[in-house]
């Protein structure tokens, strides 16, 4: 594994923000200030499809990073605010359903934080 790669990894596994390509760039650089934006993407997805980490994808946002750690997700639909959250393992749920052995899963929660109900009420009245 490259410095940056052990870095980059590093970076990711201490951070609970879901951090984005940019955002991992921008911690890097305090580290390695000449690393290019491009080394990150390539490390960042070099990492995913080893499984060191995961990716986390939102339709209309940027592809965002975390830690590998068993959890799941509730995603804002306004904003698009990512949050932690535990949730019993539903693996051997989900594979007596579909029939067939799971690997692994990925929930994401949809809901609407409370800025962004907020906002929508505001606009109602």
């Amino acid at each position: 594994m490259t410095k940056y790669a052990k870095k980059i990894l590093e970076i990711v596994e201490n951070s609970h923000s879901h951090m984005t390509a940019e955002q991992v760039f921008d911690a890097l650089r305090q580290t390695y200030p000449k690393v290019v934006l491009a080394t990150v993407y390539n490390n960042l997805n070099r990492l995913w499809e080893e499984e060191r980490i995961r990716k986390i994808s939102v339709e209309g946002m940027p592809d965002r990073y975390d830690r590998i750690k068993r959890h799941d997700h509730l995603v804002c639909k306004g904003c698009g605010k990512l949050l932690d959250v535990d949730l019993s393992d539903l693996t051997e749920q989900l594979q007596k359903q579909v029939g067939i052995p799971i690997l692994a899963y990925d929930l994401k929660l949809v809901y609407l934080c409370d800025e962004c109900k907020n906002k929508l009420q505001q606009k109602g009245t």
